[in-house]
């Protein structure tokens, strides 16, 4: 999905080693301003670190920073033992190996791509072999033939090197287009050129000769790599089997009707309006895929048929609403009969997209991953090259989607744990967990198990040992863990209360940790890779202006949702709460993100902004609807056909909470939220007036048949086949409920969530005549807004909304949010 929040930051750094628990914030040293907030947070917050690395001797631990407030990050280093990091200088960067590659099995080489060519490491001695020097672009290294080779990517064709003789090879040979064939000659031409040879002894030898060259040619054509002639489709994920035997390739054909939304951009250097091209709407044509395989041995080529997998020809459940009772037949002779008895419909296969294959160690077995394209199945299957034919291992089906930690939307996180043993992540029991599976056995065996998900897993090197990052202890918290790689207890390695990005050093004795609480930004830490280890921080990011505020460290709740589920939430209070005081809810963006939780918030504008709410007086309510992140299957498809539904009401069962549990006013209850958050906001605010008295709905979809196709198609199906999923989640549709006072703000060069949703829906509330709306556009601002003078107007804008609308308990002003355009 790439439905993005309102922020376009990095995750920000922390000030202290530990966290702690600060009471609610009373008479702070540097009282809160949206100026001050929005301002650029790389000068007054500070920029913590990030994409955090070892280098390949586990001497330096590597990670992106900005502590001199520069425009951009740097790179830095510090060594794990401690002391100051250091910026490396650029002359030094361009020595440093990727930090990104592929490795031996033996971990005593590595394989990497870099400024477009390829090179090879040895890790033991540091030596930097360099395997390409060319002006195209190579990539996708790997070992191959018992790791021997270097098999690389040029071009959509497949290249070996060879680093005992420095040898090239050359491994497949695809080529746009058709394969040229011989004229034909009809009749009359046949008999002329007979003929002639006939007739003519220099025609005669020079066809001798000619034919001799061809038979010269198809001799020299068979040391080299068969031609492959791919018409208009494209080649991508080429692979060589570990025999050498085998080529297999994903072949893609683009779809030749799409139409592209043109995004008008207004202010631009050139002075003149210029059209940026963005994404399809949901529905339009998709690519389709096949998998090819090239028998090197045989000289031959096939695509690979799916027809046998297990449900590819079942419908979505969905469509089921949809059809029709079946009439009988009624014929009018004992013919018509027969043939309307023998009659059978026609079987429509959904497309499928195929991933892999996936080699075991010692190269005798594979297993490819294949996904249907409406993401209702996911497949595992056994694959055999020789006979053509694949075989099913594991089959997970969802008749919403299927997603999820280690799961996504692709081939997800899998691997082999043996030569017979394949390991994934499977959503089965309603929650990602790690399984293996004996694929000459058939055998399935959950390693991990409970209401709880596995979000990262990976094998030590000796795959022994698993090294797991996983919510066990609460939803609000992740922790690295330790597992036999049979299963077995979870061994808990990090143990303060938040969040932990765990990258281990190559030696696997020794985590970097990037560690952050609800209150504390992120920072980079050391420690032990052992229970009970104590960690050592060794960057300091926050800015004395920002620790002068005592922040926050908001309360997580529980709502108890209309329909008996357990909805969590992030409570900001004021230090003396009034009663029948004013609140306000805050919607995440992305629908599937985690935001009631114990770390620092991607969302850190808004953080900071319910701050300084509680500090005017407002209780704010941060909610985890359904649809969020972190808790498992049927919170992620909450909302499968219906957006607007359950993800809605629990918004509305969080304000029952704000009124009886903590006093808040029910006439004073506002919303607000970017993106997916902008677009319950308009639900809200159209279907639930006598609940929410004003909202701001920023960079909101107004319209789900209007956004794009991998996000929506999951969740609502396409806008043809299931028009009812989309006319009652579709905000546009329900404008005429609109009684508060409602402020809309947008970039106008968004590529995401297009502008012209926002002039769709203001036109609509144009002719139903209402009064109590303002649009604020933002000319220069894509999908997250990046200038802090943008996130500056948009705030003082909301702010104004809810202290004009919130503070009273009469009728909500007309227009009351502040001037826009």
């Amino acid at each position: 999905m790439r439905f993005y929040s309102c922020l376009s930051l990095a995750l920000l750094g922390s000030a202290s080693a530990f966290a702690q628990t600060p009471t609610a914030s009373t008479g702070s040293l540097a009282p809160l301003t949206v100026e001050k907030i929005m301002r650029d947070q790389a000068q007054w917050l500070g920029t913590a670190p990030s994409n955090i690395y070892w280098a390949e001797d586990g001497k330096q631990i590597y990670f992106n920073w900005n502590p001199d407030k520069n425009r951009r990050d740097s790179l830095y280093q510090v060594a794990p033992t401690g002391g100051a990091p250091r910026k490396v200088a650029l002359a030094a960067q361009r020595n440093l190996p990727a930090s990104e590659g592929q490795y031996d099995t033996k971990y005593t080489c590595k394989v990497y791509e870099q400024d477009g060519d390829i090179y090879l490491l040895d890790l033991k001695t540091q030596r930097r072999r360099r395997v390409t020097n060319t002006a195209e672009r190579e990539t996708d290294p790997a070992f191959a033939q018992g790791e021997k080779l270097v098999v690389y990517t040029r071009a959509q064709n497949l290249y070996t090197w060879d680093p005992t003789t420095g040898e090239t090879t050359q491994r497949t040979d695809f080529r746009r287009g058709s394969k040229p064939g011989s004229p034909l000659l009809d009749q009359s031409e046949k008999y002329l050129r007979a003929q002639q040879l006939a007739l003519f002894e220099v025609l005669r030898q020079r066809d001798q000769d000619l034919k001799a060259r061809e038979r010269q040619q198809k001799a020299l054509a068979k040391l080299r790599p068969k031609a492959i002639y791919l018409g208009q489709q494209t080649v991508r994920d080429l692979q060589l089997s570990p025999d050498g035997r085998y080529v297999t390739y994903t072949l893609a054909q683009e779809p030749t009707t799409t139409k592209p939304t043109v995004v008008p951009s207004y202010v631009t250097a050139s002075g003149f309006t210029e059209d940026l091209n963005s994404r399809t709407k949901v529905g339009g044509p998709q690519t389709a895929f096949e998998l090819g395989v090239y028998d090197v041995a045989r000289d031959t080529t096939f695509v690979l048929g799916y027809r046998e997998l297990k449900g590819l020809d079942e419908q979505p459940a969905y469509r089921k609403e949809y059809q029709l009772p079946a009439k009988a037949p009624q014929p009018t002779d004992t013919t018509k009969a027969k043939a309307a008895k023998k009659q059978k419909p026609a079987t429509e296969l959904r497309r499928v997209r195929p991933y892999g294959p996936f080699w075991s160690p010692d190269g005798q077995r594979a297993f490819l991953v294949m996904r249907s394209a409406d993401n209702k199945d996911r497949w595992i299957v056994a694959l055999d090259p020789t006979t053509q034919k694949i075989s099913l291992l594991d089959r997970q089906h969802d008749d919403a989607w299927i997603n999820g930690p280690g799961i996504g939307y692709d081939e997800g996180n899998v691997g082999w744990l043996d030569n017979r043993r394949i390991w994934f992540q499977s959503e089965e029991t309603g929650y990602s967990h790690l399984y293996t599976l004996d694929v000459v056995a058939n055998q399935k065996k959950a390693l991990t198990k409970g209401n709880f998900e596995i979000q990262k897993a990976q094998l030590s090197h000796d795959r022994k040992t698993w090294y797991l990052t996983a919510n066990a202890s609460s939803p609000g918290e992740q922790h690295f863990y330790h597992m036999p790689a049979d299963g077995g207890a979870l061994r808990q390695i990090t143990t303060r209360p938040g969040a932990h990005e765990v990258t281990v050093s190559p030696d696997e004795k020794t985590l970097a940790v990037r560690y952050s609480y609800a209150n504390k930004p992120w920072e980079l830490y050391v420690q032990d890779n052992k229970p009970g280890a104590k960690p050592r921080q060794l960057t300091h990011s926050t800015t004395p202006e920002f620790e002068s505020y005592s922040w926050r460290d908001p309360e997580i709740v529980q709502i108890n949702a209309r329909d008996g589920a357990t909805v969590y939430a992030r409570l900001y209070r004021p230090a003396s709460p009034q009663a029948q005081g004013p609140a306000v809810i805050f919607v995440h963006g992305a629908g599937y993100l985690q935001n009631a939780h114990k770390w620092w918030s991607t969302y850190s504008r808004e953080y900071m902004f319910h701050n300084l709410l509680a500090d005017k007086g407002y209780t704010v309510l941060d909610t985890d609807y359904r649809g969020s992140a972190g808790y498992g299957r049927d919170v992620r498809t909450g909302i499968y056909r219906y957006m607007g539904g359950k993800d809605l009401t629990d918004q509305v069962d969080g304000a029952k909470l704000l009124t009886d549990k903590y006093g808040v006013s029910p006439q004073r209850i506002g919303l607000y939220g970017g993106s997916y958050g902008g677009f319950i906001t308009l639900m809200a605010m159209f279907t639930q007036p006598d609940v929410f008295r004003a909202g701001a709905a920023l960079r909101s979809v107004t319209d789900w048949a209007h956004y794009n196709h991998g996000y929506t198609d999951n969740i609502l199906n396409e806008p043809y086949n299931d028009s009812l999923a989309y006319a009652r989640s579709s905000p546009i549709n329900y404008a005429s409920g609109l009684k508060g006072a409602l402020l809309m703000c947008h970039g106008m060069v968004d590529t995401n969530v297009h502008f012209q949703d926002i002039v769709r829906l203001s036109q609509r509330l144009i002719e139903l005549k209402k009064e109590n709306w303002e649009l604020a556009v933002y000319p220069v601002e894509d999908h997250g807004f990046v200038e802090p003078s943008s996130w500056t107007d948009e705030y003082r804008r909301i702010l104004k909304l809810f202290e004009t609308n919130l503070k009273t308990t009469g009728p909500a002003s007309a227009g009351g949010s502040s001037g826009g355009n």
